[in-house]
């Protein structure tokens, strides 16, 4: 199990803070969306990457990007890892065990496959997804999901102002 690396609060950055911030209180106000697969509405319906997409509106505006269609299972193309491309596109990766609270969490299911599972980090032990058949919940980030963490993003502080939705 890689275990997190715990930051001192008072060396982080404020701005990154706030955003953090930001971040899981969108999260948290998805919590009992209903599981619609490519769908990306609070309260109405949202998978998995759905609850991301909608993180991201709240937070920036419009999406950077046209989402195309994909399966129930994440894919939009089995022979690459197209969730972390995008990833790296849009968010600043970083290590595995230096994960904190409001980054972004990929998964797969198996070691050698693409990661096809996003989630939200939403403490220590917890985290925010959308499951299908039950919707968006806050749950145990348990072994078995920490064996399958894959990537680990943060939402990035950087965005031009003009993409940035002003936020109180």
């Amino acid at each position: 199990m890689v275990r997190p690396v715990l930051v001192d609060a008072s060396t982080e950055d404020p701005v990154q803070t706030a955003l953090n911030e930001a971040v899981l209180r969108e999260a948290r106000a998805w919590i009992g969306t209903p599981y619609r697969h490519q769908a990306s509405l609070r309260g109405v319906g949202a998978d998995c990457l759905g609850l991301l997409r909608g993180i991201w509106r709240a937070l920036y505006g419009s999406e950077p990007e046209a989402v195309p269609p994909y399966e129930a299972d994440g894919a939009l193309d089995k022979s690459c890892d197209q969730l972390a491309e995008a990833g790296r596109r849009w968010f600043v990766e970083k290590p595995l065990e230096e994960r904190q609270p409001a980054d972004i969490l990929l998964f797969r299911w198996r070691d050698h496959l693409p990661a096809r599972h996003v989630a939200i980090l939403a403490g220590p032990s917890s985290l925010i997804h959308a499951y299908e058949r039950i919707g968006v919940v806050e749950s145990p980030f348990a072994s078995a999901w920490q064996r399958r963490l894959a990537h680990v993003f943060s939402f990035p502080s950087d965005l031009p102002d003009s993409n940035r939705k002003a936020r109180a």
